[in-house]
């Protein structure tokens, strides 16, 4: 019995973080990445997106909004990835307004919807979650909601954060610590690559 629960698991486990499984690795150039940095005049911040089924509820991905001294996604094994999108491992540079609003309905669709939760921080702890992102090796398949809670784990003021594979437990952890709390809901096809086939950059910031 003890086998057949173990299976269950195994079989379980991948569907539930499906959307998190695209490693990765290298991308744009140190040049490309300095060229397409964007500083955000709002205050410091985290903004945590959760990608939850609206069949079940379950979390599908997580990633998170940096604003620092530059503002950037950490979007492991993310998929929102594009020649004219500034990546590099897991870290989506030149966050602006334009490209920040084109993540969140890249991920919104007739599946799955988007919480977006905000908080404030000090200038310090948004730097060090900055350069906590930027450094970051790729992440693995399946890794998202782990990366970025060990990430957040490592902040001043969020020790405590639970580091689980689940994405849900990152958010109601954001919820407790009084993170605003928004859902995006977008009912087009499941196919997001033709979003991305039909991006086009903002050149103007």
């Amino acid at each position: 019995m003890a086998r057949f629960f173990k299976a269950v698991i195994l079989l379980v486990f991948p569907l539930l973080l499906s959307a998190c499984t695209v490693p990765n690795q290298g991308g744009a150039t140190l040049e490309e990445v300095q060229r397409a940095a964007y500083t955000h005049n709002g205050p410091p911040k985290l903004t945590l997106f959760t990608m939850l089924s609206n069949r079940s509820g379950s979390g599908a991905h997580t990633s998170i909004l940096i604003n620092g001294s530059q503002r950037v996604a950490f979007d492991p094994a993310g998929s929102f990835r594009h020649p004219q999108i500034v990546s590099r491992n897991d870290t989506v540079y030149g966050m602006t307004p334009y490209l920040v609003d084109q993540y969140t309905r890249f991920h919104a669709r007739e599946t799955y919807h988007v919480v977006i939760q905000e908080l404030v921080v000090s200038p310090e702890v948004a730097e060090m979650a900055l350069q906590l992102a930027v450094n970051h090796p790729a992440v693995q398949q399946s890794y998202c909601a782990k990366s970025t809670s060990a990430l957040v784990g490592q902040l001043p003021g969020f020790e405590d954060a639970p580091q689980s594979f689940y994405p849900r437990k990152l958010m109601d952890y954001f919820a407790e610590k009084g993170a605003t709390f928004e859902r995006l809901y977008e009912y087009d096809g499941d196919d997001k690559s033709k979003v991305l086939a039909e991006f086009v950059p903002e050149y103007e910031r």
